[in-house]
């Protein structure tokens, strides 16, 4: 895979809507949390890469990037605690948002 050339932005950006996204359904207050943490610009720009783009192309990006780039630990947790806030923005969270919750956690510890 070729070297992705997101900012930092750009990647909590893909994340957290590839976390919103799991379960193919965005609430309004997932989209609300995720704009509180991006600009509009980035969000837009980067929405429709993580729709164009499958399940395991998006998980292959994020690893991609995790690798090519260094986090401290507190951006880990930092990034870990946002999409856990993504899919408790709408007040629920169901069996695939856990899942995808797990293996995000996995690829970022």
């Amino acid at each position: 895979m070729n070297t992705i050339n997101w900012t930092k932005k750009e990647f909590e950006a893909y994340v957290l809507l590839y976390a919103a996204h799991c379960n193919y359904f965005e609430s309004k207050e997932e989209e609300e949390y995720i704009l509180s943490r991006v600009d509009q610009k980035t969000y837009y720009k980067i929405h429709n890469e993580v729709v164009v783009d499958s399940d395991e192309h998006n998980l292959n990006k994020i690893q991609q990037y995790l690798s090519d780039n260094k986090f401290t630990q507190t951006e880990k947790e930092d990034l870990i605690r946002d999409i856990k806030n993504v899919f408790f923005a709408d007040g629920s969270v169901d069996i695939i948002e856990k899942k995808v919750f797990s293996i995000l956690k996995k690829l970022i510890e």
